[in-house]
C-alpha cells in the first residue's frame, strides 16, 4: 500500500509541476500578446506618419525637413525590425513552455496509468489471496465432512 501512496505523492507532485508549467506558459503568451500589441502599433504610427508626411510633401517641403522625414522614418523602420525581435523570442518563450506542458502532461499520465497497472495488480493478488483462502477453507471442510463420514461409518 506504501507503494501507492508514493505514486499519488508523486502524482500530486506532478500535477503542481503541470499547473505551474500551464501557468508559465500563460504567461509567456500575454507576454506574446503584448509585443505584437507593441508591434501593431508601431506599424500603425509608421503608416500614419507616411501618409501625413506625404500630404504635408505635396504642399511644400524643404530639403531639411525631407532629410528629418527620412531620418525619423529609418529609425522608426529600425524600431519596428528590434519589435519583430522582440516578438520572435516571445514566439520562442511560447514554444519552449508548450514543450514544457506537454511533457509535464505525459508525465502526468504516465504516472497515472503506473498507478491504474499498481492498483489492478494489488486488486489481482488480493483477489488470488481470497481465491486461495477460500480454496483452503473447502478443502478444510471437505476434509471435515470426509473425516465425520469415516467416522460416522466406523461406529
Amino acid at each position: 500500500m506504501s507503494g501507492v501512496k508514493s505514486f499519488l505523492l508523486a502524482i500530486d507532485l506532478a500535477g503542481r509541476k503541470r499547473d505551474d508549467a500551464i501557468q508559465g506558459l500563460m504567461q509567456a503568451q500575454r507576454s506574446h500578446l503584448f509585443a505584437q500589441d507593441q508591434l501593431a502599433q508601431l506599424e500603425t504610427y509608421a503608416a500614419e506618419t507616411e501618409s501625413k508626411w506625404t500630404a504635408t510633401a505635396q504642399s511644400g517641403t524643404t530639403p531639411e525637413m525631407l532629410r528629418h522625414q527620412y531620418q525619423f522614418m529609418d529609425r522608426l523602420q529600425q524600431a519596428i525590425g528590434l519589435q519583430n525581435g522582440v516578438l520572435g523570442n516571445e514566439t520562442h518563450k511560447v514554444d519552449a513552455a508548450k514543450r514544457i506542458v506537454l511533457a509535464a502532461e505525459f508525465r502526468l499520465h504516465g504516472l497515472n496509468q503506473v498507478l491504474k497497472k499498481k492498483r489492478a495488480d494489488i486488486a489481482a493478488i488480493q483477489s488470488r489471496r481470497e481465491q486461495k483462502q477460500m480454496d483452503e477453507f473447502a478443502a478444510m471442510r471437505s476434509r471435515q465432512v470426509s473425516t465425520g463420514h469415516l467416522t460416522g461409518e466406523r461406529s
